[in-house]
């Protein structure tokens, strides 16, 4: 996408239409901050908002990472702290930002503990993504988390009837 002057006023749209009218000041300065710095868009799913916080998703780090002509990604699964009986992955990314770039490296780990329920079963490809996701925001100076590193909420407990 190319970098317009009324991105953010697109955004800014886009957040009021999806989390409401009345966005916190440091909510819009910060989705101001986003979308010069990153060109990152609402609509395409490049953000979401979680708790008053920006959080980039995987969608928006690639969109950054095309944009900024990233020439390659590698990706190998750590074996030595891998358990597959377990669903415990451990990955390691390295993002190469231009030819001659050595390369940003990321870890991501994931097991039933610290993913969602809706991926229970998918751990190691949620261990790559994250570990693509932290290598990414090394790559490009992201300070804002995305939103696949972070882990699950607790299940809430069951009520016995």
């Amino acid at each position: 996408m190319k970098r317009t002057p009324d991105l953010y006023r697109r955004n800014l749209r886009a957040a009021k239409r999806a989390w409401g009218p009345h966005l916190d000041k440091f909510v819009t300065k910060t989705l101001r901050r986003l979308s010069d710095d990153l060109c990152v868009e609402i609509a395409s799913g490049d953000l979401l908002l979680l708790s008053n916080r920006w959080y980039v998703t995987h969608t928006g780090l690639l969109h950054v990472a095309r944009r900024k002509r990233c020439s390659g990604i590698n990706v190998e699964a750590i074996v030595a702290l891998c358990d597959p009986t377990a669903g415990r992955y451990v990955c390691k990314a390295i993002v190469y930002s231009s030819r001659n770039c050595p390369g940003f490296a990321g870890f991501g780990d994931a097991d039933p503990s610290n993913v969602s329920p809706l991926v229970r079963g998918a751990e190691m490809r949620m261990a790559e993504t994250r570990a693509v996701n932290r290598a990414l925001r090394k790559a490009y100076n992201i300070g804002i988390c995305s939103v696949e590193e972070i882990g699950s909420l607790p299940e809430p407990p069951q009520s016995s009837r």
